[in-house]
């Protein structure tokens, strides 16, 4: 089958580590609540919280999910301004450029696991200059 898929993807900006990522056919709040909570889960509150104003990221369900945990800071981009959100802007454009669009996917499985691998070789081994040519996992661990 094909149709549209979603990414939603959770960056840690010190580090650029992904700390939390999913895929959805649809663009409901609940996926993304679902993904911040394991994000959460796995690797505790962060101070601050940022996104676009999708209407996933500007519904009840997500912000009042975020207003549960009251140390944690809302922040949302202006309307229609990408750089507000630089970081994951670029992310999103490197896993379609280095990842998605050299091997497109056949079914949404598909798209999970070339997601997946991607996710783990941005995470483990490519090295990035910003972050002193190290790889995010190692800036990451190193904060922690």
């Amino acid at each position: 089958r094909s149709g549209f898929m979603y990414l939603c993807a959770i960056i840690d900006i010190y580090s650029r580590y992904i700390v939390g990522w999913s895929i959805s056919n649809s663009m409901e709040a609940s996926w993304v609540v679902n993904t911040v909570h394991d994000a959460i889960r796995v690797h505790g509150k962060p101070e601050i919280i940022n996104s676009d104003q999708g209407s996933q990221f500007t519904s009840e369900q997500y912000i009042g999910y975020l207003k549960s945990h009251e140390t944690i800071k809302i922040s949302m981009d202006g309307k229609g301004r990408a750089t507000d959100n630089a970081h994951i802007e670029r992310w999103f454009r490197t896993i379609k450029h280095d990842k998605i669009y050299l091997n497109p996917p056949t079914d949404g499985l598909h798209l999970y696991r070339l997601c997946e691998e991607f996710i783990n070789f941005y995470n483990n081994r490519r090295t990035q200059r910003k972050i002193g040519k190290r790889p995010p996992v190692k800036v990451f661990r190193q904060a922690a």
